[in-house]
Order: C-alpha cells, then structure tokens, then sequence
C-alpha cells in the first residue's frame, strides 16, 4: 500500500484544527459529491480520497496514528504491542543466554509476516475500526432510502431509514479494516451530518414554518393553503387571528426514526402582513373603520 498524505488531498497543513479539516471537507465533499458529477470517474476517485482522508484526519486517535505510523495507521496497536514484547524480550535475554537474535527474528515475523516462529504461533489482531461522515439533506432522510458508500475500496450497499438526525451515528459490523494475521475486521461507524435545504426547521420529529397571512384573512378567517414536507393541504383560518398564533397540524411533521408509519408534528406559525402602499379609497375605509371602532 503506497503513502497517501492526506493533509494534501484536504488541501490543509498538518497542524490544522479540526475545524479546518472539517471545513475543507465538506468544501470538497459537495465540488465531487457523485449527485453533482453523474459518471465522473475522477470525481468519483476524488471524492472516494476525500472521505478517506477525512475519515482519519477528523478522528483524534486516528490522526495521531497516522502522523506517526503514516499507511500503516491502522495497524498501530499492533505495532505498540510488538514494541511492548520487542522490550520485554530484550529484558529477557539479559538473563537468558540463550536466546538468539535468530529467536527474536522469529518472533517478529510471526506478528506480522503470518509464519509461526520457533517459539510460538502467529498472532491475530482485530482490524481498526473506521469512522466515516455521510452527508445527506434534510429532504433525503425524509424516506428509507439506499446508498453505495466506497470506504477504503469497498462498496458497501447502506439503507438509511427515514428518520436519521444529524450527529447521529451507526455502526456497520465487520466492514473496518482488515485485521492482522487473518484476525477478524473492525467495525465501520457511519456518522450523519444532516443539512437542511428547505424552508422547514426541525426539532427531534416535529417541524417549525412559518406562514404569511394576509390582514383580511386575518381579520375575517377562511381557507388557505399551506405547505407541508410532503405537499400542500388546505388549512381553515379563524376569524380575528392574532399575529403570531401557531397551530398544529398533527402527524405532517418528520418521520420518527425506525417506526414506519409513525410522524411528528408539524407547527405553523402566522405572519400577518400589513397591507401597503394604499389607494386614497382604501385609507379613507380604514378611516371610517378606525371612526367605528372608537
């Protein structure tokens, strides 16, 4: 496996902050997402190296690995523990004349060269566990919907269920990195930044919008037509609504999480608009309206 710098690929120096990376990131992410480059094979290759990167450089642990054990990141633990014996080994030779630097070698290439040594068998290691960010829009975890994720050269075929919030994390079983020596993988652990593309605001399954009303509507009541996540629906106005009144529509909010059929709320909120610019008619109306009600 050759050497990728993965400080290069974000474009950031290797001291940037985490905010910096994150930032590059997602800068990155959206010029090569594949929904915004339908059959770029390099855009496709780029952004498979963006994630990559930002997979490791946005875990702490992870960037230290790779700061000092560059490509073999991922199998630094096992590096430590060969340390940790190569120390306890050499302790023991200074009362054990016996054992040769043939025995050591030995020992070595059974941790990672995969043949069993004079004295003991090959060890097998857990491979790293990955962590990798998913960006979606609010409107894409609105149905159960599948996605091919490429994550160090694997496909891998995801349904994401209606319903994910942002920061939201999930873990997919044995698709981390290869462990040592046939040792088992690791997990994958698929986090979602979620950003909201729409006129809506979320909070846990319910959604906040707000709605213009007109001063007549207002005043007198009547039918409007509001929008919804997933359409319009008609919406009956009582007469004399104050500004700022919210009403809620029951079921017409987000879909919970992992309970099909199930939505939150949705809570509308009216704007009251005043008319303007009025003709000489209309103010001498509202004066004999304003006459009438003192």
């Amino acid at each position: 496996m050759n050497f990728i710098d993965y400080y290069k690929i974000l474009g950031v120096s290797k001291n940037a902050s985490q905010a910096d990376i994150k930032k590059a990131y997602r800068k990155l992410a959206r010029k090569y997402h594949p929904d915004v480059n339908p059959g770029d094979k390099e855009a496709e290759r780029k952004f498979k190296e963006i994630n990559e990167a930002h997979e490791v450089l946005s875990n702490s642990e992870n960037r230290v690995k790779y700061d000092e054990y560059g490509k073999d990141w991922q199998h630094a633990e096992a590096f430590e523990k060969a340390k940790q014996e190569q120390a306890t080994y050499q302790r023991s030779r200074a009362t054990h004349e016996s054992f040769s630097e043939d025995d050591f070698s030995d020992f070595f290439s059974s941790m990672f060269g995969g043949r069993t040594g004079r004295r003991g068998s090959s060890m097998q290691f857990r491979g790293q566990d990955l962590n990798a960010e998913l960006e979606l829009s609010l409107e894409d975890v609105y149905r159960t919907h599948k996605r091919t994720l490429t994550v160090n050269d694997r496909k891998i075929r995801l349904t994401i269920p209606a319903g994910v919030r942002n920061g939201q994390v999930i873990k997919i079983k044995n698709h981390g990195a290869e462990g040592i020596n046939g040792g088992p993988r690791g997990d994958l652990h698929i986090r979602f930044s979620i950003w909201n593309n729409t006129k809506f605001r979320r909070d846990g399954d319910n959604l906040y919008s707000t709605v213009k009303l007109d001063l007549y509507k207002a005043l007198l009541g009547g039918e409007i037509l509001v929008d919804t996540f997933d359409g319009k629906v008609k919406l009956r106005v009582k007469p004399e609504t104050p500004n700022g009144t919210q009403v809620k529509l029951k079921g017409k909010g987000f879909p919970v999480y992992k309970k099909e059929g199930k939505y939150g709320d949705l809570f509308i909120t009216y704007d009251i608009q005043l008319p303007e610019n009025l003709s000489s008619r209309e103010k001498d109306l509202f004066k004999e309206l304003a006459k009438l009600r003192s």
